[in-house]
């Protein structure tokens, strides 16, 4: 009895201690209009197709990890589009203010109407990093709010735990 009952504590005990390594980021990134951007009718209906853009963005509410912050970046991003409403997957490579580097890996939908987004949401996770942030695993969520000038701003949240 003793023994589970101390096995027990162990693993809640680990969980929580697992639970305080994460660290709990937020900011906001305003992305360009995308340049290149190329879009292909797929052909098999009315308004399907495919699309690839790359975009750079600069971070006006910077995220903080272990001290420093995002700086710019850049977006290369695939959607398929059908009718008012896009699926897509990306990688973004971030530069860090003290020329480290890190990047994401994100998968999203966005309303269209009339072919332009009016919105857009996403979840992402670290896919690497270098110098202070190597092995950063991370992973949350964004929210798109489109531009007119077909720019697109981010608001992002998400959690962070660096290998000990």
């Amino acid at each position: 009895m003793k023994t589970r009952m101390m096995l027990a504590f162990l693993i809640v005990f680990s969980l929580a201690t697992v639970a305080m390594a994460q660290t709990k980021i937020s900011g906001t990134v305003q992305c360009g209009k995308p340049d290149p951007m190329h879009k292909i009718d797929v052909g098999d209906r009315p308004n399907h197709s495919f699309l690839i853009e790359q975009f750079k963005c600069t971070w006006t509410k910077p995220m903080e990890i272990e001290g420093v912050k995002n700086k710019e970046g850049m977006g290369t991003d695939f959607h398929e589009i059908n009718g008012n409403s896009s699926r897509f997957h990306g990688l973004y490579a971030d530069n860090m203010a003290n020329g480290d580097k890190a990047q994401y890996r994100y998968e999203g939908t966005a309303t269209l109407k009339d072919g332009v987004p009016q919105s857009a949401e996403d979840k992402w996770k670290s896919s690497g990093g270098t110098g202070k942030i190597k092995g950063i695993k991370s992973h949350g969520t964004c929210k798109g709010i489109p531009g007119a000038d077909g720019s697109m701003t981010w608001e992002c949240e998400g959690e962070y735990e660096l290998p000990k």
